[in-house]
């Protein structure tokens, strides 16, 4: 994990099937090539950071429901 200073920069976005209940986590590509990840509720808090393989790996278990 490392700080959101650090990304201070990147695109954050929440899905469009989020609710307004500030209950969700938001996503960013960044710039390198890879993906991060925090909660929308503390945007200052830690932030995950996968690498393209490891975001298309996790997409794909979501997608064929590994997850459910």
């Amino acid at each position: 994990m490392i700080d959101a200073p650090g990304l201070a920069g990147a695109a954050w976005r929440t899905s469009s099937r989020s609710n307004n209940t500030g209950a969700c986590v938001e996503v960013a590509r960044l710039a390198g090539g890879g993906w991060a990840v925090r909660d929308s509720k503390d945007s200052r808090g830690p932030i995950l950071i996968f690498t393209t393989a490891e975001w298309t790996a996790f997409v794909g278990g979501v997608c064929n429901g590994g997850f459910d």
